[in-house]
């Protein structure tokens, strides 16, 4: 479990008025909340938030170390709940962070780390990844950066089910376990298709215009006298 540490203080208005004015001198107004905490309205700043997600997303721990204007710093740790951002300026425009506890469960999204040269790609096949995260519930000690995948033994025709990923004991994988997470497919199959699609439309297109050519060449009925 990794930990991050970012600087936060204490903000005392909520309004308006004071909030645009921390934006402007480069802060996010926060908020800390939890099962067992009190909310207290923080204001971090914005590029220490941003190089944060940059880094870690919103899978980061982070230690609030929150200044409160006395002498005494609070440390809590959290992780990222909702994160709110200007769409014209792509700045952050509000960050809510949640209280973790140790000792009860969380449940994340954990991403797949794929590993080897599948042998049904050097039959000529094409490996697709399908799934790039699962979501996982666990203590927040057992939390693992990643899961990794090893798709050496896939031949044509072969996947990796969620059912099949190796987990350290004491995690546990919410998704359902017949979800295929990788597969090779036979790569002419696909090719195929496409071109009897294509040609489909094609002659389609053709039929079409032969129709609207005649139509156009048609000789026009004759006047009455």
């Amino acid at each position: 479990m990794e930990v991050t540490d970012l600087a936060a203080q204490v903000r005392k208005e909520q309004k308006k008025g004071p909030a645009r004015r921390l934006r402007q001198n480069g802060f996010v107004p926060a908020v800390f909340y939890g099962r067992s905490a009190e909310n207290i309205l923080l204001a971090v700043k914005n590029d220490e938030l941003a190089k944060l997600y940059k880094d870690k997303k919103n899978h980061a721990f982070i230690k609030l170390i929150i200044d409160d204007g006395g002498n005494k710093k609070i440390e809590k740790l959290s992780l990222i709940k909702e994160l709110q951002v200007q769409p014209l300026t792509g700045k952050f425009y509000h960050a809510d962070f949640y209280e973790v506890d140790i000792k009860r469960k969380i449940s994340l999204e954990v991403s797949l780390r794929f590993a080897g040269k599948a042998i049904g790609v050097e039959n000529g096949g094409e490996l697709q990844h399908i799934r790039r995260e699962v979501k996982v519930s666990c203590l927040p000690l057992n939390l693992p950066d990643h899961i990794d995948v090893d798709v050496t033994n896939l031949d044509i025709g072969d996947s990796i089910k969620i059912r099949d990923l190796k987990i350290a004991e004491g995690i546990t994988i919410l998704d359902r376990p017949d979800s295929a997470v990788a597969a090779v497919q036979i790569v002419k199959v696909v090719k195929e298709a496409a071109k009897e699609e294509a040609a489909t439309e094609e002659g389609a297109a053709a039929v079409e215009g032969e129709t609207t050519a005649a139509a156009g060449t048609a000789a026009p009925a004759e006047k009455g006298k």
